[in-house]
């Protein structure tokens, strides 16, 4: 009898990164949990997966930006009697403006988003992968995370928790058999832009915006070796390792100065 499959669970999987991750690990032999706000795309990404690579798919849609979402989702997945070998916590979202003009309830749920229920779930499941002695978490940040960002100062202060969280956390559990991988993808072709409201600015139609295959390839490679942060592409790497030594008033201007809409 074949030994189990290894069950990876993929927030924010309905599309994007997310999507593209879900389809790796059932290409490379997991099942899936798979959770996001939109049942329908889920559903049908399951129905892929099941067909394609013979995963077992599982569907617990929730919307984690309530608070409650969380505590919710590991609930169902412990009724439903599965074990996660691998914890995805790829879902997050950005909103584009000066800080002063926000909406402060977009702002509160990009934040419950993308550090309250990041941190939650890892806290939730990191116990159990513990306790047998293994286990991945992989984090999806930003290149975002390696410097501040006028015009969307929040997401990409909540983009620098994900990655000090992650590069901690991983410290402490190196002698557990658990990993932390932080994955920090500069500008993707994803639906990110439009959600976001920046099709106008000049960071996502840049030559080294990537396609998100082989962004979910790296992230894949580098949790499976347990790496704790990969930023793929090599103009990407440039930039997060340039952010360390360029003065900060220049890097602030630099990063302004793309993100400003082009209609200014």
């Amino acid at each position: 009898m074949p030994p189990p499959r290894p069950v990876a669970l993929v927030t924010g999987a309905s599309a994007g990164i997310g999507k593209e991750l879900a389809r790796v690990f059932a290409r490379n032999g997991h099942d899936l949990i798979l959770t996001a706000r939109r049942e329908a795309e889920l559903r049908a990404l399951a129905d892929e997966l099941a067909r394609s690579h013979g995963a077992a798919v599982h569907i617990f849609p929730a919307d984690l930006s309530d608070p409650a979402a969380p505590r919710a989702l590991y609930d169902k997945v412990a009724a439903a009697g599965l074990n996660v070998d691998v914890l995805v916590n790829n879902a997050g979202f950005g909103v584009y403006g000066p800080f002063a003009d926000a909406d402060p309830v977009r702002v509160a749920a990009m934040v419950q988003v993308n550090v309250a229920a990041l941190t939650d779930l890892t806290r939730l499941f990191l116990p159990g992968m513990v306790a047998r002695g293994t286990g991945r978490i992989l984090n999806v940040a930003s290149t975002a995370a390696f410097q501040p960002g006028p015009l969307m100062a929040v997401y990409y202060a909540t983009k620098a928790y994900v990655l000090s969280l992650s590069e901690a956390t991983a410290y402490e559990l190196r002698r557990t058999g658990v990993t932390v991988t932080c994955l920090c993808p500069g500008p993707t072709r994803t639906e990110f832009a439009t959600v976001a409201a920046m099709e106008d600015t000049k960071l996502f139609d840049a030559p080294y915006a990537m396609e998100v295959g082989p962004v979910a390839e790296a992230a894949y490679r580098a949790t499976m070796r347990g790496t704790r942060v990969v930023v793929p592409g090599v103009q990407n790497w440039v930039g997060a390792s340039l952010a360390r030594f360029i003065p900060h008033w220049l890097l602030l201007r630099i990063v302004y100065r793309i993100q400003k809409r082009r209609t200014g």
